[in-house]
């Protein structure tokens, strides 16, 4: 297992937990584009017992260095090294997207061994990239901060569970969701944007779904969450995937996590 250092990809410290360094909230984006209140995240910090993450994206880029295209035409590949090529239409084929593969021939196929071994594919797949998949910045030290303040954490992902122990394992962050990760299971049909991740996650924790926040960047993310009666925070990196949230519906949008982890530790000054 590749072992990273405990600090983000920027200058701040890591292992500082609650701190009164700022008073200052950043502004979020809204789902008109413009900016919203920090009222609005303060809103969804100030009310969250429990957070629940999704993986890739909020937490890391798993596909940083092994390209999620590349993996997703590789599987495409496989099928019709098999014969199989029929399996997928023109737009799944080209959609680029692992997960999209896995859920075509699932839907044509269901709980079929052809699902179970193109599934190990991705799975191994996802673990390769572990090896250089980059930290989301300020991930980690909002991870171990809300943690630190008695908040209960949780993963809720379209990943494998084994690739996401495997990353939290290497950053030391195991301890802070243990036991509570929540991935694919060969119930592909449960994958979000369906919230059977999310619920497993609040039914082993026993909280609801009010006193939730669930942090991802994907419209399937966001379609979970409300189906669950979770509030939604919405993480993008850049313009584009802004504008998918924002256009799924999604109020409250941060192009960063450190106005949240700023938030956090303001809310819990001593």
């Amino acid at each position: 297992m590749v072992r990273r250092p405990l600090g983000n990809h920027h200058v701040g410290p890591d292992t500082l937990l609650v701190t009164s360094e700022t008073t200052r909230t950043d502004a979020v984006k809204a789902e008109t584009g413009t900016e919203a209140e920090p009222s609005d995240l303060r809103n969804l910090m100030e009310n969250a017992r429990v957070v629940l993450w999704d993986f890739d994206g909020p937490i890391c880029r798993l596909f940083a260095g092994h390209s999620a295209e590349r993996v997703a035409g590789d599987l495409a590949s496989w099928l019709e090294g098999r014969g199989l090529h029929g399996l997928l239409t023109d737009d799944e084929r080209e959609s680029l997207d692992p997960h999209v593969v896995l859920r075509a021939v699932d839907r044509r196929h269901p709980g079929s061994d052809l699902v179970a071994e193109l599934e190990e594919r991705l799975t191994q797949e996802e673990l390769r990239a572990t090896a250089s998949a980059q930290p989301t910045p300020y991930a980690d030290p909002l991870i171990r901060t809300l943690t630190a303040v008695g908040t209960r954490l949780a993963i809720t992902t379209n990943n494998s569970p084994r690739v996401v122990r495997g990353y939290l394992a290497s950053r030391d962050l195991v301890p802070c969701f243990a036991p509570h990760i929540y991935g694919r299971t060969q119930e592909l049909n449960h994958l979000k944007p369906h919230p059977h991740c999310i619920h497993r996650a609040l039914n082993a924790i026993g909280a609801a779904p009010a006193t939730a926040l669930m942090i991802g960047d994907t419209p399937s993310d966001l379609l979970a969450a409300r189906a669950a009666g979770v509030p939604f925070l919405g993480y993008a990196r850049n313009d584009r995937k802004s504008k998918l949230l924002s256009d799924a519906g999604a109020t409250t949008v941060v192009d960063s996590l450190e106005p949240v982890l700023r938030l956090v530790r303001e809310l819990h000054q001593a």
